[in-house]
C-alpha cells in the first residue's frame, strides 16, 4: 500500500490514472468531509467559551466549562450528554491548536482511505473510550478537550497503515504517538484516562475495519464494522455512567 492525496491505496491502484474534481473552496475539501466538519464544530465550540470567558484569546471563566465538561459526580446525577460534549471544548488556543492540527492530518490522511462513516464512527468511538478513561481514572477532575479522539485516530492510522503495508507511514506516525504518550505521562495536566481510552478504542476500531479488510465480515462489511465500532462507543457510556 501507498499513501496517496486520497488516502492509502494499494501500488497497482495508486498508479492508475484518476480524473480528479476538485471543489471551489480549494483542493482536497471534499477528500475527507468529516475532518473538515469535526474541525469547525472544535473551533466554533472555543469561539463560545471564547465570547463568553473572562477575557483574551483563553476559554478561563467561560460558563461551558462547567455547563458541557466531563465532571463524573455531574454525570452520576444523570447528565451523560457531557461524555459528548467535553469532547468539543478546549482550555485555551496552544490546547486546540494542537488537537486540530493533529486532526487534520491525521483525518485527511485516514479518512479518504476508510471511508467517512468507519471515519465517524472511529472517532466517536474514541471520544466516548476517552471519556470513560477520564472518569474512571480521576472522576474528580473537569475533563475536556478532543485529545481522547484524536488518540483514538492516531492509534487506527497506525494499525491500518501497518496491515496495508505503509511501514514508513507506520513508523511516522508510531513515533509521533510515542513522543506524545511520553508528554502525557509527564504532564500533571493532562488526562492520562482520556488519552489511554482513545486510544484503546482506536486501536480496537482499526482492528474492526482490519478485519473486514481481510474478509471476517463478508462482503457486505460495513455495517458490521459500523455496528462493532458503535458497540465500543456504546459499551464505553454504559461503564462509565456506572462507574462515575
Amino acid at each position: 500500500m501507498t499513501p496517496t492525496p486520497v488516502g492509502m491505496r494499494c501500488p497497482e491502484c495508486a498508479k492508475q490514472r484518476t480524473r480528479v474534481t476538485r471543489g471551489a473552496l480549494g483542493p482536497g475539501r471534499y477528500d475527507a468531509p468529516a475532518t473538515f466538519v469535526l474541525v469547525a464544530i472544535n473551533v466554533a465550540f472555543y469561539l463560545v467559551e471564547v465570547a463568553t470567558g473572562s477575557g483574551g484569546l483563553g476559554a478561563n471563566g467561560s460558563p461551558l466549562l462547567i455547563d458541557l465538561g466531563l465532571f463524573g459526580p455531574y454525570v452520576a446525577e444523570g447528565e451523560w450528554y457531557r461524555l459528548l460534549t467535553s469532547g468539543f471544548l478546549h482550555a485555551s488556543l496552544f490546547h486546540i491548536a494542537f488537537n486540530m492540527f493533529a486532526l487534520y492530518f491525521l483525518g485527511r490522511l485516514l479518512e479518504p482511505g476508510i471511508g467517512t462513516p468507519r471515519f465517524l464512527a472511529l472517532y466517536f468511538a474514541s471520544l466516548f473510550a476517552g471519556s470513560l478513561g477520564a472518569v474512571l481514572l480521576n472522576p474528580d477532575a473537569l475533563t475536556i478537550g478532543a485529545s481522547g479522539a484524536v488518540f483514538g485516530v492516531f492509534g487506527a492510522a497506525f494499525v491500518i497503515a501497518r496491515s496495508r503495508g505503509v511501514d514508513a507511514l507506520a513508523s511516522s506516525i508510531g513515533l509521533i504517538l510515542v513522543l506524545n504518550l511520553v508528554i502525557t505521562f509527564g504532564s500533571p495536566r493532562i488526562s492520562i484516562g482520556g488519552h489511554l481510552g482513545g486510544l484503546v478504542a482506536g486501536v480496537l476500531c482499526a482492528l474492526v475495519i482490519v478485519a473486514g479488510e481481510r474478509g471476517l465480515w463478508g462482503e457486505r462489511r460495513l455495517p458490521w464494522e459500523i455496528i462493532a465500532m458503535a458497540a465500543v462507543a456504546f459499551l464505553s457510556i454504559a461503564v462509565a455512567v456506572s462507574v462515575a
